[in-house]
């Protein structure tokens, strides 16, 4: 049975009082001020959400917090994960540049500049008209200069060339483009990357998802993943060796997999293991994360 909301508005230094009053140490009461008043009271209690207190008869979480935890230990937190969603969303970026470069090339040489357009070099099964329709919408949206000259220019708009449609479609329509494909198309372009068409196609649909989490600023971290890749029979995919695939780390392992295809640099590896070395460090955040003990020998992402 649902109740009337009654909770009234507090004011900055209402919020401050009511994290010491439930046991929150707050060092310097001006610098914590301001960093309410810089960072949404509700979206930092997404970060002080671990370091609450549990009934131990019910399992409960209430509303007081552990001993020893600070408002500093909360904006650590809060700190680590806005540079993890950086550092996933230039590793997807980089993936999916890749991605599109090799479905573009395929398509443009094997269909023509206008591949995307007939529905006869898709699966039979795939929504090609209403995918269609969200593209062609997406390229009237776009301010993109070379999609502006190509409307003054040339006929058919906003039908485009799939060289420029692959430039300015989401990641979300790349994915459902990708997913559409008769299998052998998937199989010439997922070869690239060393991985099975019907995973590459599992993957891009997950990492849609969590670069739209990053992209609206969510809590990463520790979050369980709504949409997950499938189980992979590989075992260095299964647990023990990889706990789970409903946590970051999973999605960590995905991108270090794809990017090792595309370049031999390993600067985005080693920059998460710094970022993530800390925090892992801590039995209860490296499992939250969905990470082994020893995560740093794990053989995808060493």
């Amino acid at each position: 049975m649902t109740i009337p909301y009654t909770k009234a508005a507090l004011t900055f230094g209402q919020q401050l009082q009511k994290l010491i009053d439930r046991g929150l140490i707050i060092g310097d009461l001006d610098r914590a001020q301001h960093q309410l008043e810089s960072i949404n009271y509700y979206r930092l209690s997404a970060y002080w959400y671990p370091f609450r207190q549990r009934d131990n008869a019910t399992g409960k979480i209430l509303d007081s917090f552990r001993p020893n935890s600070s408002l500093e230990d909360v904006i650590t937190f809060y700190e680590f994960d806005r540079r993890l969603r950086l550092l996933i969303i230039d590793g997807i970026e980089r993936v999916e540049v890749a991605i599109r470069t090799q479905l573009t090339y395929h398509l443009a040489h094997k269909y023509g500049p206008f591949a995307h357009t007939s529905s006869i070099n898709f699966h039979p099964k795939f929504f090609h008209a209403n995918w269609l329709q969200q593209i062609e919408e997406e390229t009237t949206r776009s301010s993109e200069e070379f999609i502006q000259h190509y409307q003054r220019e040339y006929n058919g708009f906003p039908t485009i060339p799939i060289w420029m449609l692959t430039e300015v479609m989401s990641l979300g329509a790349l994915s459902k483009l990708y997913k559409g494909l008769q299998n052998e198309d998937k199989k010439i372009v997922s070869v690239k990357f060393n991985i099975h068409h019907k995973k590459l196609g599992d993957w891009l649909h997950t990492l849609t998802y969590v670069r739209n989490v990053c992209a609206h600023h969510g809590r990463l971290w520790n979050r369980e993943l709504a949409i997950r890749p499938d189980t992979d029979k590989d075992l260095n995919w299964k647990p023990p060796i990889t706990p789970t695939n409903t946590r970051v780390f999973y999605i960590l392992l995905m991108i270090r997999f794809l990017l090792r295809k595309i370049s031999n640099n390993n600067e985005w590896q080693i920059s998460c293991t710094s970022l993530l070395n800390p925090v892992a460090e801590e039995d209860l955040w490296r499992v939250a994360m969905g990470m082994p003990s020893n995560w740093q020998n794990h053989p995808i992402w060493r």
